[in-house]
């Protein structure tokens, strides 16, 4: 299935960073990112490509916040989905805004609390590939509130959901069914702990280890060693500024 043709589903993902320099070195050495920025006008935001296709945004940390990754979901009407999250237990952290001709931004937390982007497309239409290596492959919410947060993304974004999986040990929800799912929603209730319900993604790699190796070269740091899973082998990293980010490639043969 391609990407920009389901209701909500993941249509662009943004760093937010205390060092720009270093997280376009990062990322370019790892996963062969491009950057182009985009002048002052855009307060100098920076895309990354790959193989001449967008892939990612980046933006400077202006003290606002803390240095992270964010997940958008795509909307046809931000403002009416911001108003759309109010009314399913969501808060607000930024009311819909334009960005030049690009599109329509705005920022929500689902009612456990993790904060996810809203983007409505215009010029910039996202995310043009899920295929190959250095693109996002998988995305997922981790809730500490699984049976909340279903209905917010169903009544909210017009998810279709199906459930994966239901029992004590592992509830697991997708957008879309089997081949055709493009996100998913895991109760993490029971492993979160402290760390408080958030997105993230996993981008493809073609060599886990070899991914953490050059990751270490580059000045990032191993935080979850490579582990295998019924999708691929999967590690957590940390780039130069402490934010991490997951990688799977393909579990031995």
């Amino acid at each position: 299935m391609s990407l920009n043709d389901v209701p909500g589903e993941p249509i662009w993902i943004e760093l937010f960073t205390s060092d720009t320099e270093a997280a376009t070195r990062f990322y370019g050495g790892l996963f062969g990112w491009t950057a182009r920025g985009s002048g002052e006008e855009f307060g100098g935001y920076i895309t990354f490509g790959r193989d001449g296709a967008p892939i990612a945004g980046c933006m400077k940390n202006d003290g606002t916040g803390v240095d992270g990754w964010n997940v958008y979901l795509e909307s046809n009407n931000a403002a009416d989905t911001v108003e759309m999250a109010k009314a399913n237990g969501g808060q607000v952290l930024l009311e819909a805004m334009p960005v030049g001709d690009l599109g329509h931004m705005a920022m929500v937390t689902d009612p456990a609390g993790a904060a996810v982007g809203i983007w409505q497309p215009h010029s910039m239409t996202g995310i043009s590939t899920r295929a190959g290596e250095g693109a996002p492959g998988w995305f997922e919410v981790l809730s500490s509130d699984y049976d909340a947060v279903i209905p917010f993304y169903e009544n909210v974004f017009g998810w279709d959901t199906h459930t994966m999986a239901d029992t004590p040990g592992f509830r697991y929800t997708t957008l879309g069914r089997d081949e055709d799912a493009l996100a998913g929603i895991m109760d993490a209730s029971g492993f979160l702990g402290d760390r408080p319900s958030h997105w993230h993604f996993f981008i493809v790699v073609g060599d886990t280890e070899a991914a953490v190796a050059r990751a270490s070269e580059l000045g990032g740091t191993q935080v979850t060693a490579p582990e295998e899973t019924p999708y691929g082998r999967a590690a957590t990293l940390a780039d130069p500024s402490g934010v991490e980010l997951l990688v799977m490639g393909p579990n031995p043969a």
